[in-house]
């Protein structure tokens, strides 16, 4: 029996028991209605039909193999029987009241098991060392395995990985410490609130479940996120073109255009003033226009890769063309923003216009796909065939599968850790505006979408001379001469460095790669007084990103100053130093104003454009 756990009978009056008889009939309703919600949700897209086979047979190929290797087998099993002798031993000597040394601890980086009863208390002691014990034979035992090829094993150790996690004592009311405390606290009052949030979020996902990860009443955008001052100049379908109001009485010649990703809304680049890359680029005296696209539906199936090209990059350049009277732009990029943005300088430079763009800037951006980390999983042959198959139907890929799937890349910090806190503690998400940024997602367009996993991800084509056509004309990245910026980050999981150093290879013009410390977001979004992360550079490019690394320098602080002296002493900003211009306002130029920032399309919801909830129009002004 676990400690602290006594019946009813030994510790409760008759009116602690009637209490408890109402919690568990809301508990036992609520389950119901859980069931009944599950229930019709039952038939999986062929997208997810298609990840279920291939996980499918990722562990029949295992099993194959552990059954062709029998010393590999029996290791195993003796293994395993060792494992529970050696834990049987340390619990009765634990039970009968000696201090004893645990088997095996967690991981410094898991704060799975941080309550101090897993380390103090024999049953969850006991609990724990079980888990970590099979955990780590299961990934030790895969690691053995002969007879399958590296994408094969890359597959199953995510694919189990997966199960073992979701297997974690940390998961289950009965076997952790903190939710037992919580469920004798609040009468199971925590598990009744838990059960109505887990109904709550299954109700506002697509597959799988999108948990809650903030408190989204605490965020507005427009309001108390994406703030910086500007307004929409040009809007087309696809895109509003933000120009933001200067801050300095003189600005740089040529303009800036951000393209950031159309997977999240721009406002991860301009969140608060104390972290907001856009209000630091305006302050170091930028004129800068930013894209923000719209967040698509059915209605935009049919739009294509080249059609985000000529919308978006393209069609921003002619207005701010419009606007400021300069015919070239520098180009900031962010991830599948980046990707576009080097496809659009490649159709440009084939097309005799790579004079419009004075210097490129990747931020975290694959164009070599060599190596695409985890998410690779869910992109093989079978698995994208039942993306499109989904697509076709629907015309869009719901922007919160999208989210599910990228929050498995690291399951125990971006999904159980808040399965634990909402559902069984019961309790409500803390307000972080960076985990709203990351809840408030996008739909990909069919057409666009599709294109972009097959030419990239599975056939790499974009590295290609010529392997990428975009309104009939052929691109080839080798032929860029426009000076190039890459910045990547070292532990970053969704644009590995390792792949995305390979993109500073290719352009024929002068490349300068930088790596940043953290991760995909925070590696990015680095605000210089904060002082964090530190960043690599190196002034010479070699053939791997290991000898790169190897005669790379680190620096303290933020990537971004080092950025802004490299656009700003090499003559990309302004031609002549000396002389800066006036500072630019929006819709003192060609274009008028059309409303403020951060305007309509960043503010529409999925639910919104998938009718599920009253939508604001998004063609009203």
């Amino acid at each position: 029996m676990q400690p602290g756990w006594k019946m009813p009978s030994q510790c409760m009056s008759q009116e602690d028991m009637e209490a408890w008889k109402t919690q568990l009939d809301d508990i036992g309703e609520q389950y119901k209605g859980l069931l009944e919600d599950l229930l019709s949700r039952m038939a999986p897209s062929e997208a997810a039909n298609s990840v279920y086979s291939d996980m499918r047979e990722s562990f029949e190929a295992a099993a194959q193999s552990l059954m062709s290797n029998p010393c590999l087998l029996w290791q195993t099993q003796s293994r395993l029987m060792q494992d529970q002798w050696l834990l049987w031993q340390q619990g009765v000597r634990a039970i009968a009241g000696e201090q004893v040394t645990p088997l095996i601890t967690p991981d410094k980086n898991d704060r799975r098991f941080k309550d101090e009863a897993w380390t103090q208390d024999p049953y969850y002691m006991a609990i724990m060392q079980q888990y970590l014990l099979f955990s780590q034979m299961v990934e030790e035992l895969i690691d053995s395995l002969d007879g399958l090829d590296p994408t094969h094993k890359r597959n199953l150790a995510f694919y189990a990985r997966q199960l073992v996690n979701a297997m974690s004592p940390t998961n289950f009311v009965a076997t952790n410490p903190e939710v037992m405390r919580r469920t004798l606290e609040t009468r199971g009052q925590n598990l009744v609130d838990g059960l109505m949030r887990l109904r709550e979020d299954l109700a506002n996902s697509a597959e799988g479940i999108n948990v809650r990860m903030t408190d989204s009443s605490a965020f507005g955008v427009g309001e108390n996120i994406a703030v910086t001052p500007g307004a929409v100049v040009y809007e087309n379908e696809l895109i509003q073109l933000i120009q933001y109001t200067p801050t300095t009485e003189k600005t740089f010649k040529t303009p800036l255009l951000i393209v950031p990703p159309w997977i999240n809304k721009y406002y991860i680049l301009d969140l608060r003033e104390d972290n907001s890359l856009v209000k630091w680029l305006v302050g170091q005296g930028h004129t800068v226009f930013l894209i923000s696209w719209r967040n698509p539906g059915p209605e935009q199936r049919d739009i294509t890769w080249a059609d985000y090209m000529q919308m978006g990059p393209i069609s921003a350049m002619e207005a701010i063309e419009q606007a400021c009277g300069e015919k070239s732009v520098n180009f900031l990029s962010y991830c599948v923003g980046g990707t576009l943005t080097a496809s659009t300088v490649a159709y440009l430079t084939s097309t005799r216009r790579g004079r419009k763009v004075k210097s490129v800037t990747y931020m975290a951006t694959l164009q070599d796909f060599r190596d695409p980390g985890d998410i690779g999983v869910f992109l093989n042959e079978r698995v994208v065939e039942g993306i499109e198959q989904t697509m076709q139907i629907k015309g869009y890929l719901d922007g919160r599968s999208m989210a599910y799937t990228f929050n498995l890349l690291r399951e125990n910090d971006l999904f159980w850790s808040f399965y634990i806190n909402n559902y069984l503690k019961g309790e409500v998400p803390a307000a972080f505006d960076l985990l709203y940024w990351n809840t408030d997602g996008t739909n990909l367009t069919a057409a666009t979408h599709a294109w972009y996993l097959r030419h990239m991800y599975l056939e790499n084509r974009l590295v290609e001379p010529g392997g990428i056509e975009l309104d009939g004309v052929k691109i080839d990245l080798r032929k860029i001469s426009a000076p190039s910026y890459f910045v990547s980050t070292k532990e970053d999981h969704i644009a590995k460095w390792n792949s995305t150093y390979y993109g500073a290879l290719l352009p024929k013009g002068p490349a300068t790669f930088v790596l940043g410390g953290s991760g995909h977001i925070a590696g990015i979004v680095n605000p210089p007084q904060k002082n964090k992360y530190g960043y690599w550079s190196n002034t010479e490019l070699p053939d791997s990103h290991d000898a790169w690394l190897e005669g790379a320098t680190f620096q303290e602080g933020s990537w971004w100053p080092h950025w802004q002296a490299w656009v700003t002493e090499n003559g990309y900003a302004n031609p002549e130093p000396k002389k800066m211009v006036a500072a630019r306002q929006p819709g003192e130029g060609g274009l008028t104003v059309i409303e403020d920032a951060p305007g309509r399309y960043v503010k529409t919801t999925i639910p919104e454009v998938l009718g599920e909830i009253p939508s604001l129009n998004i063609n009203a002004k």
